[in-house]
C-alpha cells in the first residue's frame, strides 16, 4: 500500500513537471511565425489574369478529370466574384482561360511530344501552366516566346510543386522551338 501511494505522488509529480515544461517551451516560441524565404512577387494586373487563368483551367481540369462537365461560363463566373479580381486584368483573364480550354485537345496533343511520361501522371497545375503558356506560344505572336515560358514557369513556381517549374520550363523551350521556330532563330 504505501509503494501504490509512492508511485500514484512520483506519477502525479511528473505530470506537473511536464505541464510547466511545455508552459514554458510555449512562452519561448517567438509570437510571430518565423521564415527562412520571404517570397516577394510582382501582382500587376497581367500577372492576377495569369493566376486566375490558371486557377480556372485548373478547376476545369479536375472537373474534366472526375467526369463532370466542366463549364467554361460557371468556373469564370465563379473566379470573377473573388474580392482579389477586380485587381486583374480582365481580357486578359477571359484570353487565356478560354483560349487554353477550347484549344484543348490541340494544345494536348502539342504539348504530349515533348513529355518523358504520361500526359495523366502530370500535376493539374503543372497542366494548366503548360495549357496557357502553350496557348500563348501558339495562339498570341504578340507575347514573346520568352516572356511565355517565363510566365509559364513562374505560374509552375508559385503554384506547383518543388521543382514542377523546372520540367513546365523544359517542356516550354520545346514546344517554343515547334511552335516559333523564326523567332527563336532571330533572338540567337
Amino acid at each position: 500500500w504505501p509503494t501504490c501511494l509512492w508511485l500514484l505522488a512520483s506519477i502525479t509529480n511528473q505530470k506537473k513537471q511536464m505541464s510547466k515544461s511545455i508552459l514554458n517551451f510555449d512562452s519561448q516560441l517567438p509570437s510571430k511565425p518565423v521564415s527562412s524565404v520571404t517570397v516577394k512577387r510582382s501582382l500587376t494586373p497581367r500577372r492576377r489574369a495569369r493566376e486566375y487563368a490558371l486557377q480556372g483551367v485548373y478547376q476545369w481540369l479536375i472537373i474534366k478529370a472526375a467526369g463532370g462537365f466542366a463549364d467554361y461560363a460557371t468556373i469564370a463566373r465563379q473566379l470573377r466574384e473573388d474580392p482579389g479580381f477586380k485587381k486583374c486584368q480582365d481580357d486578359l483573364f477571359a484570353h487565356l482561360f478560354s483560349g487554353a480550354v477550347n484549344h484543348y485537345d490541340t494544345l494536348e496533343s502539342q504539348i504530349k511530344k515533348h513529355l518523358d511520361r504520361p500526359l495523366e501522371e502530370l500535376s493539374p497545375v503543372e497542366l494548366a501552366a503548360l495549357l496557357i503558356a502553350g496557348f500563348e506560344l501558339a495562339h498570341d505572336i504578340s507575347v514573346p516566346f520568352k516572356v511565355a515560358i517565363n510566365e509559364g514557369v513562374e505560374l509552375a513556381k508559385v503554384f506547383g510543386g518543388t521543382d514542377g517549374h523546372k520540367y513546365v520550363n523544359g517542356v516550354l523551350d520545346k514546344l517554343a522551338q515547334d511552335l516559333r521556330p523564326n523567332e527563336i532563330n532571330a533572338a540567337n
